[in-house]
């Protein structure tokens, strides 16, 4: 994976939105009456008819859901969120739930999730925060002053502390610079602040890194990857690596990631989650999900490469039952 991640050969072409591809896309012709009533008779009586929930909800974009949620809201009375939560348990609840959802409600509860309860979980944060949009920032934060009446970043400077909190009270205002301009003058300037905050220096000074990750634009530090490697000889990420430990290495480094390569990082994510013994069905649900709309296929051609094997291939693997189909009917046919 080094390789991967050390190859800065196409960093400045890479992920350019218009070469981004889901596996799910609009329907058309679809009656979100009919399919609310036929969601609500798949979970009438004894037993839930889960073949028939995959197949609808699979087969409807996230704004097709909304259509048949506020359809079965006006027929039932009932939010259909509530009532598949009530009729179905476990990862598949998790996972149906997830998509009849907004991407913002998503994203919002999995944050909130993951901060709740005894311990925090950084690494849900972290690839949130790492990988989202402005735009998709400020709508999960939208949706938490909504349902939670106060602001995210309150939760967030409660439950963290250190370094890790001053990058993630960053990131979670959603004001990164998404311009596409580059000045190759401020990424050597950057590059050569990086390297004297960092290798240069006895002690690592953090501070210097999470100003320019959290908050410069994507192409920008692209840039000042190429220039990092100029000056130091060795990329940036490795000098993360052997210069921070803990959770701000994870961001520091999931931030790169992102910089350099989106689908890679999720690739990656995927094949981590599903290898070894073990699975992390929630790792693999969220980003399925997540991403079916956005990339999922770009994702699953940078698994393939990386991997010499398909992502669904995985998935048939190591994940069984209700779950497993439904992660399938996402992920689609493998491309020829």
């Amino acid at each position: 994976m080094f390789s991967l991640w050390d190859d800065l050969e196409d960093l400045l072409d890479s992920d350019c939105p218009e070469n981004q591809a889901g596996t799910v896309i609009h329907h058309g012709e679809f009656d979100p009456k009919q399919d609310a009533q036929t969601l609500r008779e798949a979970m009438d009586g004894i037993g839930t008819k889960e073949d028939i929930l995959i197949d609808i909800l699979t087969h409807r974009d996230n704004a097709e859901r909304q259509l048949i949620r506020k359809a079965y809201q006006d027929a039932t009375g009932n939010d259909l969120v509530d009532d598949l939560e009530g009729e179905t348990r476990g990862d598949f609840e998790d996972l149906v739930v997830a998509l009849v959802r907004t991407p913002a409600e998503f994203d919002c509860h999995e944050v909130m999730d993951a901060i709740k309860g005894a311990g925090t979980k950084d690494s849900v944060l972290i690839e949130i925060f790492a990988s989202r949009t402005n735009q998709e920032i400020k709508a999960l934060n939208d949706v938490h002053l909504k349902e939670k009446e106060y602001l995210l970043i309150r939760d967030l400077r409660d439950e963290l502390n250190g370094d890790i909190r001053k990058a993630m009270l960053l990131l979670v205002e959603g004001e990164r610079d998404e311009s596409a301009d580059v000045n190759k003058q401020e990424a050597v300037q950057d590059a050569e602040a990086m390297y004297q905050a960092g290798e240069k220096k006895w002690g690592t000074d953090e501070s210097t890194f999470i100003e320019i990750l959290c908050k410069k634009s994507f192409p920008q530090i692209r840039q000042t990857l190429v220039e990092y490697k100029k000056i130091s000889g060795k990329s940036l990420q490795k000098s993360i690596e052997s210069e921070m430990t803990g959770e701000l290495e994870e961001l520091m480094v999931a931030i790169v990631k992102c910089v350099k390569s989106r689908h890679a990082y999720f690739a990656e994510r995927l094949h981590d989650s599903m290898e070894g013994s073990g699975t992390c069905e929630a790792t693999v649900c969220r980003i399925m999900v997540s991403r079916s709309e956005i990339d999922l296929k770009n994702i699953k051609a940078e698994y393939k490469k990386l991997y010499e094997h398909s992502l669904l291939s995985d998935i048939e693997k190591d994940l069984s039952g209700h779950v497993g189909d439904c992660l399938k009917a996402i992920c689609g046919p493998d491309d020829d």
